[in-house]
């Protein structure tokens, strides 16, 4: 029998993922569950799933898992968190779902410093319901509902959360990353595992936020994709840390 150089993470399930073909919602999942073995914490982790692309992430993670409203996970991981203290509890989360209706959860649930972690997916548009403009689309973006490009005299320009949160004093860790590539697959699993450490020091809040694709709602191939997300995303959406409280990295 040959040796086994690579095995399914134990955080995930072996229930088939749904996503289309090219989207990255797949590869975040395997950074996340491999998290939270590596951390040893697998047995006490309770994930909070979305409304929206990834509102089965309740079927693909190996650990507890409970479904939220639409925009309102952070507040549920909030009672979560308070009532069951010792627990490690994170939120995941699309741009439509966190940056939208959710706006005022994760800002209220930054400024009291809960002690949860934010994986935040931004693909830039919304996925799930037909591809309509997104609080993340960028300008001049085409979707269903700007078909001749978002217009920021009339649809206001797109807003970074990442940079919008370190303002915040009680935040604790805060990076924006993104999975193209093995090198930028690397930088995201360590500051999806930073960020899940910080939790466990009881630091204060912390969020992760994933520049990704959606191919089916650009209009691209999942290769045309990468490039386009390269290319357009980045450029808006720096990739950095932001805010990092154990290095006095950014923020305040």
């Amino acid at each position: 029998m040959g040796k086994i150089v690579y095995e399914k993470s134990k955080g995930l399930t072996d229930v088939p993922l749904h996503y289309c073909p090219g989207c990255l919602h797949g590869v975040i999942h395997k950074l996340v569950a491999e998290t939270l073995v590596e951390l040893n914490v697998l047995d006490r982790a309770i994930g909070v799933a979305p409304v929206g692309c990834a509102v089965f992430a309740y079927k693909y993670f190996n650990c507890d898992m409970h479904e939220a409203a639409h925009g309102r996970a952070p507040a549920v991981a909030t009672g979560i968190k308070r009532a069951v203290p010792d627990s490690v509890v994170f939120t995941y989360q699309g741009d439509g779902d966190l940056a939208s209706i959710g706006t005022g959860d994760i800002v209220h649930v930054a400024h009291r410093g809960e002690k949860i972690t934010t994986i935040f997916v931004n693909n830039a548009i919304y996925g799930m319901t037909g591809g309509q403009m997104a609080p993340t689309t960028l300008p001049g973006q085409k979707t269903t509902t700007s078909p001749y490009g978002r217009d920021p005299a009339h649809c206001g320009f797109p807003y970074r959360v990442s940079e919008m949160l370190a303002t915040i004093p009680s935040t604790a860790f805060i990076a924006r990353v993104a999975v193209y590539d093995i090198a930028h697959l690397t930088k995201a699993k360590a500051a999806i595992k930073k960020a899940f450490q910080m939790q466990i020091e009881g630091k204060g809040f912390s969020l992760v936020e994933v520049l990704s694709t959606c191919p089916t709602n650009w209009g691209l191939t999942p290769v045309e994709s990468l490039k386009w997300l390269k290319e357009n995303m980045e450029p808006y959406y720096p990739l950095g840390i932001y805010k990092d409280v154990s290095s006095n990295e950014g923020g305040n």
